[in-house]
C-alpha cells in the first residue's frame, strides 16, 4: 500500500513543517538578499544625491556673479571632475558586486554599453569643437555641459529600460532628462544649481522608491 507523505510530520526539536511557513521564510530570505545586492542601494543613492547638490551648487555659487558669464574657476574644477570619477567607480564597482554571475535582463548587452559611452564621448567631443569654433562662453561653459549629457544620457537610458519593462529605472532616466531641460530655461549660471536640485530629489526620490517596494515586499502574506 502506498502512504501519502504526511507535511505535518514532526522535524528537527519536535515541531511540525508548515508549509506557509516555509514560503514565509523563503520570502523573507529572497528579500534579505535582494536588499544586499540591489544594484542601486539606497544609501548610496542618498549619498550621491547630497554630494551632488553639494558640488554643482558650490559652481552655482561660483559663477552666479559672473556678468557676463565666463566660465567656472579653477577653485571649482578639480572637485567636479573628482565628484565625476568618484561617482563613476561607485556606481560601477556595486554594480560588477550585484550582477556578478548574473545573465539576462539584469545586465546591459553590449550594444546598450556603446551607447551610452558614445553619447557621454560624444558630448565633450562636440564641446571641444564648440571652443575650437568660438561659440560664446555662456554655453560652452555654461549650458551645454550641464544639460546636454543630462538630457541625452536621460532619455538614452529611458528608452533602454522601457525596452526591459524595467519601468522604475525608466522614470528615473525621463527624470534626469526634465532635469537638463529645466537647467537649459535657467540660464549658463543658474542651470547648475538647478540641475543639482533635480538631480538630488532624482536620487532621493529612487531610494525612497526603492525602501518603499522592499517594506511593501516584506509585509505582503
Amino acid at each position: 500500500m502506498n502512504h501519502t507523505p504526511d507535511t505535518t510530520a514532526p522535524v528537527g526539536n519536535g515541531g511540525s513543517f508548515d508549509p506557509r511557513q516555509a514560503a514565509a521564510l523563503l520570502d523573507q530570505t529572497t528579500q534579505h538578499a535582494r536588499r544586499q545586492f540591489e544594484p542601486a542601494q539606497p544609501w548610496l543613492l542618498m549619498i550621491r544625491g547630497v554630494v551632488v547638490l553639494a558640488v554643482l551648487g558650490a559652481v552655482w555659487l561660483n559663477v552666479r556673479a559672473q556678468h557676463p558669464y565666463q566660465h567656472p574657476t579653477a577653485a571649482v574644477i578639480p572637485f567636479v571632475i573628482a565628484f565625476g570619477v568618484l561617482n563613476l567607480i561607485a556606481t560601477l564597482t556595486v554594480r560588477r558586486r550585484a550582477t556578478a554571475g548574473v545573465s539576462g535582463r539584469s545586465r546591459l548587452r553590449p550594444a546598450e554599453i556603446a551607447v551610452l559611452t558614445v553619447i557621454w564621448v560624444g558630448v565633450y567631443v562636440v564641446m571641444g569643437v564648440m571652443i575650437g569654433a568660438g561659440v560664446s562662453d555662456r554655453i560652452v561653459y555654461g549650458l551645454y555641459p550641464v544639460t546636454a549629457p543630462l538630457i541625452l544620457a536621460g532619455l538614452a537610458w529611458a528608452v533602454i529600460t522601457a525596452t526591459r519593462a524595467d519601468w522604475q529605472s525608466c522614470g528615473t532616466g525621463l527624470a534626469v532628462a526634465i532635469t537638463g531641460a529645466v537647467a537649459l530655461a535657467a540660464g549658463p549660471a543658474g542651470s547648475w544649481l538647478a540641475a543639482g536640485i533635480g538631480l538630488c530629489l532624482t536620487l532621493l526620490g529612487s531610494a525612497a522608491v526603492i525602501v518603499w517596494q522592499q517594506r511593501r515586499s516584506v509585509v505582503q502574506p
